[in-house]
């Protein structure tokens, strides 16, 4: 059998968790916020976790461990992991610590668009984000400290300490460039732009 199993973050956890023992698709969902894990994996819709859990079964990554029938509602299905699903968890897992991955996000995308709005507004939309992610770190840390106050050792508090370095790293870059920019160090204007688009046009061919 030579089945691909489709690499997701919804995936993974999935699997991650069936790993530990089987059980039933509420379960999953309730472990993925008791974890903190819907911090780090987009599971904003519902059927997305259900979706996925489908595809692994067509897959052969999971199976059905148990299936009662449930008054009235649909059959209450427990799963559990198979080995082709264990070793597809433990090959992400590695694949994903060591390989950084293609992500096609939107903020870089619309930074290479940046251009074709004035320095001042930039400005304007870059403070609004500064002020998002900083309550977005005074949250994370807000919650990483009842954690620690818990008891809970460091390596499950490892995803949120990646994500506050990430927050940290980005908020210090849009300082700098709304620095820059409110003191003319970087500035534009369509003009240019357009001057540039030109001489670009005019370029000769190095090929």
């Amino acid at each position: 059998m030579n089945t691909v199993i489709k690499k997701s973050p919804v995936a993974l956890a999935i699997l991650c968790f069936l790993i530990e023992e089987p059980m039933h698709p509420y379960r999953m969902q309730q472990l993925i916020k008791e974890r903190g894990k819907d911090e780090v994996i987009n599971v904003r819709h519902r059927t997305s976790i259900y979706q996925t859990i489908d595809r692994l079964h067509r897959d052969h990554a999971i199976a059905i461990h148990e299936k009662k029938k449930n008054e009235g509602k649909p059959d209450f299905i427990v799963y559990e992991i198979t080995d082709m699903g264990r070793n597809a968890a433990y090959s992400w897992i590695r694949e994903m610590l060591s390989t950084p991955a293609q992500e096609f996000l939107e903020f870089p995308a619309a930074i290479s668009f940046l251009a074709l709005l004035t320095p001042e507004e930039v400005v304007s939309l870059f403070t609004q984000r500064l002020s998002t992610l900083q309550n977005t770190l005074a949250g994370l840390e807000e919650q990483m400290q009842t954690q620690m106050s818990t008891g809970l050792p460091r390596l499950f508090l490892l995803e949120s300490e990646y994500q506050g370095a990430v927050l940290r790293a980005e908020m210090e870059w849009l300082q700098s460039v709304i620095a820059d920019i409110q003191s003319h160090k970087l500035k534009w204007s369509m003009e240019e732009l357009r001057n540039i688009a030109r001489q670009l046009e005019n370029r000769p061919n190095e090929r």
